[in-house]
């Protein structure tokens, strides 16, 4: 009696990593990013009802009547809460975009918005403003304006000294941005330490460590249509980031001009993280968080994940806002406090996670 051997079976390839289509998160994103601007209006230490706030915007959407005794309430919900929700949606795609485009354009998983050195820049600014009222004249949008300037002195500093004649390097980048970083935080502590003012010092420290109390109708438009701009041009770029980010070899091998895109990118980062820092201060991780999260979603195409990373840091900054407002209301907390709290948990978890590479396409 013979007897036939059975061949073991060959072992199959272990599947990949399941990835969630970008289009349909992307519609949930966009519909729950909705709904929690209108919480964001609704919640707050004031006592208005959700009936009450609900009914209020309503009357402003369609020109509806409001009774007399209820116009400070209108202006708590169309003039302080609605405009600092937005604006907090506007910041955290900004500043969720621009950390895509940064960890791609120096290939640097620890990359983000703020790596260039251009927060710390709009930082002396700002508290050249708080503590040496620089700017006074223009009132209400001094800090702004100065914080911006600072930004861009610092985006042209960072830019010459990186500079070569062989264009902008990857590593000349990271090391000019960290170096000119270190040397403007420490002027900004000189300068809060010198303080004559207990109270200026509070404020430079609040803005330091991110706020949107300041949040005002007049903010928000020129923070949007940056913010904007920024995001139409990386969606066009979309593909040359994707080359960009596999090595400039490879990238020049496809027809793109690695340092024609660099700086580009370096224009268009430091333009909106300047635009996002003057009016919201300097909010960490989530240019840090927010892309390696969504690359764990939907892969490392820069399509796809610059279709869900400016919702998903939208979303993400209108609720630490509602929760630097409300844990300790009527106090309130740095936003950069809440955003680090939450953020460097889940980048642990991030980093603990199995078949994630970071800044890779697994």
């Amino acid at each position: 009696m013979s007897s036939t051997a059975t061949a073991p079976a060959t072992a199959a390839a272990p599947p990949g990593p399941r990835r969630t289509p970008a289009v349909p998160l992307a519609a949930c994103l966009a519909a729950a990013l909705l709904v929690s601007l209108v919480c964001a209006v609704c919640v707050g230490s004031s006592g208005l009802g959700w009936g009450q706030v609900l009914r209020l915007l309503r009357a402003g959407l369609t020109g509806g009547r409001l009774e007399a005794d209820e116009a400070a309430a209108y202006a708590i919900v169309w003039e302080i809460r609605l405009p600092r929700a937005v604006l907090a949606a506007v910041v955290g795609a900004g500043l969720a975009a621009t950390g895509v485009a940064v960890q791609a354009m120096v290939r640097n998983a620890l990359a983000d918005p703020f790596v260039l050195g251009i927060s710390s820049g709009a930082s002396v600014g700002a508290n050249a403003v708080l503590m040496l009222g620089a700017f006074a004249s223009l009132g209400v949008w001094a800090i702004s304006v100065s914080a911006f300037a600072a930004a861009l002195l610092a985006m042209v500093l960072v830019y010459l000294t990186a500079r070569t004649a062989h264009g902008l390097t990857p590593l000349r980048l990271v090391l000019t941005g960290t170096a000119m970083s270190y040397g403007f935080s420490a002027l900004t502590a000189l300068m809060v330490f010198a303080a004559a003012r207990g109270e200026a010092a509070r404020s430079a420290m609040m803005w330091l460590l991110g706020s949107l109390g300041g949040a005002t109708w007049g903010s928000v438009p020129i923070a949007a249509v940056t913010v904007l701009a920024g995001l139409a041009y990386l969606a066009c770029a979309a593909g040359r980031l994707d080359a960009l980010a596999m090595g400039d070899e490879t990238a020049a091998s496809l027809g793109v001009d690695p340092d024609r895109l660099r700086r580009e990118l370096f224009v268009v980062t430091a333009a909106v993280t300047g635009t996002v820092v003057a009016v919201s201060g300097a909010i960490g991780f989530v240019g840090l968080m927010v892309p390696h999260l969504v690359r764990m979603l939907v892969g490392a195409g820069h399509r796809r994940v610059l279709l869900v990373a400016p919702l998903t840091g939208a979303l993400l900054l209108v609720w630490v806002d509602i929760v630097s407002r409300t844990l300790l209301a009527p106090a309130e907390l740095p936003v950069g406090v809440v955003t680090a709290a939450v953020g460097v948990p889940c980048f642990l978890l991030l980093m603990r996670r199995r078949g994630y590479a970071f800044g890779g396409g697994r």
